[in-house]
């Protein structure tokens, strides 16, 4: 979260705080409209006002600039994608009222180690209005909302292709993760054979560019309509069965560095770069440990440092002989306390990083100095560790997993694709 955030915080730094007035003697460009989404509208102004953070964005990164215009015309196009998915929430009565928005933005404040009122004033030292910080994320949060609730919630996954997943990872020996990059070109859904081969001649270009050694981030930024354009399109480190089937099967064949054929799907048109392959096969059991912990949550009544010191005190009793079980379910704000803060057998990845982190470095018996995690601030203290054969249950759950994951890019971009569609949507700029 703490990365995640100070990315998105990076970018609202350089969306929002922009240069002061202009003197009364210089000439003031009028605004106008460049789309019209729906019954809204992108004006000029909004558009410069996204492109600015997006080069401020690629320029921190080091990432070579595409020509202006062009990024021009794929941050419009983004835009109204965004547009278009707000529309669409409003008339589905999807919404993000102010108490769930204040419980959002005091978590990201406390990744930030900050308390709201220092969080605010922050934002404010970097000339952002709060005001419009809060929109911001109320419109990040909508679009997660939206994904969820027309996308994920509706993918299935059936037990024969958990099956048929399970069978092939054992034939395949499995194991291995690939770095992909990509580009998305794309289509729209009733799409006309002019367009398709105006959209396939551009996508060539990109290839024929990319396999010419240029800068696949800087390709990304000027050619892809995916939402992680503007992050080179890093997939991340994933296995094969975590990626679309159509990137894991030319992903395959791919050495390092190299970038596929054209591939085509009904979301468009795809390129892949392996970026870079690692692994072999994953081991066959697992190290488990049963730990317990306490917890004290910081909130806007109880500051990180009041919730340090409460458990400094409550280390002390321990360490002087009181009983850990004891002390749990006293002061414990967690749903364990009942339980003495057993958490019970915990796999690698159960609990979130900073937490792992020091139950690991534990020795069983051994009790934790004060931990801080987003949840708040802990004690842990391991009783027990083990070596587990990976269960068949927890097999299964993995596999659906990552069917669910291969499946969810493929849908998600199938939705997007849809709903760009049915919008009426008036860009103004390719009429120029």
């Amino acid at each position: 979260m703490p990365k995640t955030f100070s990315l998105l915080f990076a970018f609202f730094c350089s969306l929002l705080a922009l240069p002061a007035a202009v003197s009364a003697q210089e000439p003031v460009e009028a605004d106008y409209i460049v789309a019209v989404v729906g019954d809204s509208v992108i004006t000029r102004n909004e558009l410069r006002a996204r492109l600015a953070a997006a080069l401020r964005q690629l320029e921190k990164q080091g990432t070579p600039l595409p020509p202006q215009d062009v990024l021009e015309r794929q941050m419009l196009e983004r835009m109204i994608m965004d547009q278009a998915q707000f529309a669409y929430a409003k008339e589905s009565g999807l919404r993000i009222d102010d108490a769930q928005l204040d419980q959002a933005i005091g978590r990201i404040a406390a990744n930030n180690n900050m308390n709201l009122v220092q969080f605010r004033g922050a934002l404010e030292k970097d000339g952002i209005a709060y005001a419009d910080f809060r929109e911001e994320i109320r419109g990040e949060m909508i679009m997660a909302r939206l994904r969820e609730r027309e996308v994920e919630s509706r993918l299935v996954v059936s037990d024969s292709e958990i099956d048929n997943h399970l069978a092939n990872q054992a034939a395949s020996g499995g194991g291995d993760e690939y770095r992909l990059a990509h580009i998305l070109l794309r289509a729209p859904e009733s799409v006309t054979p002019e367009q398709l081969a105006k959209l396939r001649k551009r996508a060539e270009q990109a290839l024929a560019k990319a396999r010419a050694g240029e800068n696949f981030a800087e390709l990304t930024a000027a050619y892809s309509d995916a939402p992680d354009a503007l992050q080179g399109g890093d997939l991340g480190w994933r296995p094969l069965d975590r990626l679309p089937t159509l990137y894991a099967e030319a992903a395959a064949r791919l050495g390092d560095g190299k970038v596929s054929d054209l591939l085509r799907s009904a979301a468009g048109f795809h390129i892949i770069k392996l970026v870079a392959k690692r692994g072999g096969n994953g081991p066959a059991s697992v190290q488990q440990t049963n730990a317990r912990h306490i917890l004290i949550r910081v909130n806007e009544v109880v500051s990180e440092a009041e919730a340090r010191h409460r458990l400094e005190t409550v280390r002390e009793r321990i360490v002087n002989g009181m009983d850990f079980a004891e002390q749990a379910r006293v002061f414990s704000q967690d749903g364990s306390a009942a339980k003495g803060g057993d958490l019970g057998w915990l796999n690698p990845g159960d609990t979130v990083p900073d937490f792992e982190r020091a139950m690991d470095a534990l020795k069983p018996g051994e009790l934790s100095p004060v931990v801080k995690s987003p949840f708040g601030m802990h004690l842990i203290q391991v009783i027990e560790r083990r070596e587990r054969d990976v269960s068949a249950e927890r097999q299964r759950l993995v596999a659906r997993q990552a069917i669910r994951e291969r499946k969810l890019d493929d849908a998600y971009q199938d939705w997007l694709r849809q709903l760009r569609d049915r919008t009426y949507v008036e860009n103004r700029l390719e009429q120029q």
